[in-house]
């Protein structure tokens, strides 16, 4: 949120059916486009674009359970999917061939302006099995008497704007605890630790991004995935200290807001318990060093390939062509010119043309996810009807 990794780290800092699909009705103006007109479009990787693309395909061919389960892919798309998988690894100018035969490009234009890129990463940080004076801070496990309730459903006595539950003895519902209830206890003995961190702002951020690398104490590496949330909205800390006049959005960064919230414990801990959504986590024993995180789709991200979506409005495995910018540094960017695949969601990524760009793994990935805050043009290729 990403669960996957549920809302890009730009968002804490401050806040696919096909295009003609009736979810975007109102929402988007849809403007058939030719290739010729996607400015950077012959220079970009399509060998890398159509790799991710394959992987995506592999799950929806052989129907995988998505983590989080988005809008149902069109026939013409698995029809696509079928040819890519037939037609194996390709080249370059193969790949970039393989995209202009079998879809055509639609920009998405949504009826408030413009579209909105932020990005996300996947955390690293230390951390140990078992609590100590040192590692405090637990990562939980789903409790055994949460219940997801499906997007568009809603369960007896819950309101519906909850997207989480919690199973009662009497065989009926009642509201998830939030983010400070959880914390104090309210789990009881259903509250189970993965792994313990050393500081409530490393966890924060764990369960923003949804999946983390941890270093262990012997050297040895544990990954967490997304598992499931409580259901209760998310509420950005990083606008609350704007707000607040602690720090300015044009020169917060990553690490300077994991620096507050070091420095100000008790403060934090308030501030953080205004988010009242809380993530539950488990031990993702099935990715290879190599592998990104787990998405909504659930297939590990590629970095820089991997974007999450509004799944109400998009299938997974659709390529989205994104023409943005790409910071290195508050002063420092370049052109985002590059062919996505539609691989996650997130809880704050609402909206026709509302990407998360998942930057990789560490440290400089998230400081380049946090900077990543601005507009973009959300071309989605629609997989033509014919192929």
């Amino acid at each position: 949120m990403r669960h996957a990794r549920l809302v890009g780290l730009a968002l804490w800092i401050l806040t696919m059916a096909a295009p003609e699909a009736a979810p975007l009705a109102g929402k988007a103006r849809l403007e058939p486009m030719a290739f010729a007109d996607l400015a950077g479009w012959a220079a970009d990787d399509h060998h890398a674009a159509f790799a991710a693309f394959r992987r995506s395909c592999e799950a929806l061919m052989a129907q995988a359970s998505e983590l989080r389960p988005a809008q149902k892919p069109q026939s013409s798309l698995l029809a696509v999917c079928r040819k890519a998988l037939s037609a194996g690894t390709l080249a370059g100018d193969q790949a970039r061939a393989f995209f202009e035969t079998h879809f055509s490009p639609v920009a998405v234009t949504p009826a408030t302006g413009d579209g909105f890129l932020t990005g996300y990463y996947e955390p690293e940080f230390q951390g140990s099995r078992t609590k100590d004076t040192t590692y405090t801070v637990p990562l939980l496990a789903r409790p055994d008497d949460l219940v997801t309730i499906a997007q568009g459903e809603t369960l007896p006595g819950i309101d519906p704007g909850l997207q989480a539950a919690r199973r009662t003895s009497s065989g009926g519902y009642e509201p998830y605890p939030d983010r400070a209830a959880i914390e104090d206890g309210a789990l009881g003995p259903l509250a189970r630790p993965i792994v313990y961190l050393r500081e409530p702002g490393e966890a924060f951020i764990i369960h923003v991004q949804g999946s983390a690398r941890i270093r262990l104490t012997d050297g040895s590496f544990l990954r967490v995935a997304y598992a499931g949330r409580n259901g209760r909205p998310y509420t950005s800390i990083g606008r609350l200290l704007v707000q607040q006049g602690e720090m300015d959005l044009e020169t917060m960064t990553l690490a300077k807001l994991m620096g507050w919230l070091k420095d100000h414990p008790e403060a934090a801990r308030g501030l953080m318990r205004q988010n009242r959504s809380y993530i539950f986590f488990r031990e993702a024993t099935e990715l290879a060093p190599e592998d990104g995180p787990i998405g909504g789709a659930g297939i590990p991200l590629t970095p820089g390939r991997s974007l999450a979506v509004d799944r109400s409005l998009w299938s997974y495995g659709l390529p989205i062509w994104i023409d943005g910018t790409l910071p290195f540094a508050l002063d420092r960017s370049e052109p985002l010119r590059r062919l996505m695949i539609a691989q996650d969601t997130g809880s704050a990524i609402v909206g026709p043309a509302r990407g998360d760009f998942f930057t990789g793994s560490g440290e400089e990935a998230g400081t380049q996810a946090g900077l990543m805050r601005h507009p973009v043009r959300f071309v989605v290729l629609q997989p033509k009807s014919s192929s």
